[in-house]
C-alpha cells in the first residue's frame, strides 16, 4: 500500500510536533526540484530528543503503511536524515541547524507550514 505524499507530510509533521521538535518548517519542493515533493526541517535540543523525534516519525509512517527508504545519522543524532520517498525529514541538533541553515539553501521553495 502506497501512502500519498500529502499524507506522508501530515504524518511526519504530527510526529515531530508530538515529540516537541522546535522550529518546524515544511517546504514544498514540487516546483523547485525533482528530489522530493516535501522537506520537513526541525530540530531538537539534545541528542536524545533528536533520536526520539526520528523514532516517532519511523513509528507513525510504518503504522500508516508507509516505507522508509533510508535513515542516516541516528548514531550521532546531530543531523538525522529520513527518506520517506516523497517526503524527506531533516532532524537537526540545534547547533547543526544553525550552522547548515538548510532553509536558506532551499529558499525558492514555498513554505507549507511553520510551527
Amino acid at each position: 500500500m502506497s501512502v500519498q505524499p500529502s499524507k506522508l507530510l501530515e504524518l511526519a509533521l504530527k510526529a515531530v510536533e508530538d515529540k516537541k521538535a522546535m522550529n518546524v518548517v515544511a517546504l514544498d519542493l514540487r516546483t523547485v526540484s525533482p528530489i522530493s515533493d516535501y522537506f520537513v526541517v526541525c530540530h531538537g535540543n539534545s541528542d536524545t530528543q533528536v533520536q526520539s523525534i526520528a523514532t516517532e516519525v519511523r513509528k507513525v509512517v510504518h503504522e500508516a503503511g508507509g516505507v522508509i527508504k533510508g535513515i542516516e545519522g541516528m548514531d550521532s543524532a546531530r543531523w538525522v536524515l529520513m527518506d520517506l520517498g516523497d517526503v524527506i525529514v531533516h532532524i537537526f541538533h540545534r547547533d547543526e541547524r544553525e550552522y547548515y541553515n538548510i532553509e536558506r539553501l532551499w529558499s525558492d521553495a514555498k513554505v507549507v507550514e511553520t510551527v
